[in-house]
């Protein structure tokens, strides 16, 4: 299983990261051995959150051989179009080291933003998924999200190139029965795990209660029913390694604060 890192672009319980922040957590995951570099994309949010492949093609040139991808970008949000432009964009500029990560976001706030309706996202999300393909060139990849229902999957195989799971909507259980949908070795990746690594199981329940639940609307008991690695560093590599037998072949960790020394005790 590889592994990456989703920049910090939301404030936890700080201002917006600045450039020289972004740059050395990327520098930090590239030294530490990451493979993936990753942003996810909100117009709005409850906290601030900095516009995700805006910071991605920010930090190109301290990303090594990184593979940045968006994990997810919204073309219903932004247009297919736009959406397709942008990631030829980062693609070119990062010397063809870009996954294109896709989504029709689970934010109403998005949605009312651009006034689309809501309850139209997942119409307009297939009809936006080949106009985006078409004005790709065929070697780039194109990851679709999906947290796993049969619909979902159907959309996964017919335009992705990968499936694109959340950590934090699917079990590992989960992950390896909604896998069996799709055809062997098809590929895969999991976004947005949620990390915390601390040997003081109060600070870990901390995170949760007060980091992470307000963030993501969850009550702490839907929370620790997940496969999340928040807690001692070995409850995390039981978690992460429950993953990997699972079958998951990429998988994205998210520090919810101290955010590189973290992705120095996730490596």
């Amino acid at each position: 299983m590889e592994f990456g890192a989703h920049l910090p672009l939301i404030a936890f319980d700080h201002d917006e990261s600045t450039l020289e922040e972004l740059r050395a957590f990327t520098a930090t995951a590239r030294d530490c051995g990451f493979r993936y570099l990753c942003a996810n994309d909100h117009l709005l949010f409850q906290r601030p959150w900095l516009d995700g492949p805006t910071a991605l093609a920010a930090v190109i040139a301290d990303s090594g051989d990184m593979t940045l991808a968006t994990t997810v970008a919204l073309p219903v949000i932004r247009g297919p179009l736009a959406t397709a432009k942008m990631f030829a964009a980062i693609d070119a500029l990062s010397g063809g080291r870009f996954a294109g990560g896709v989504g029709p976001g689970s934010s109403a706030r998005d949605y009312e933003a651009v006034g689309i309706p809501f309850d139209e996202r997942w119409s307009r999300f297939d009809d936006a998924l080949p106009v985006l393909r078409s004005h790709l060139r065929p070697d780039l990849p194109l990851w679709v999200a999906s947290w796993g229902s049969a619909a979902g999957m159907r959309r996964v195989t017919r335009y992705g190139d990968a499936w694109l799971a959340s950590g934090y909507n699917i079990t590992p259980e989960q992950f390896a029965e909604r896998s069996r949908s799709l055809p062997d070795d098809f590929p895969n990746a999991v976004g947005t795990f949620w990390m915390y690594i601390t040997e003081d199981r109060r600070e870990a329940e901390r995170m949760l209660s007060d980091v992470l639940a307000p963030v993501v609307h969850r009550d702490i008991e839907a929370l620790t029913q997940l496969a999340l690695p928040i807690g001692s560093a070995e409850q995390c590599a039981e978690r992460m390694q429950a993953w990997a037998d699972a079958g998951v072949q990429r998988a994205f960790v998210w520090p919810l604060r101290d955010e590189q020394r973290q992705l120095e005790r996730f490596a």
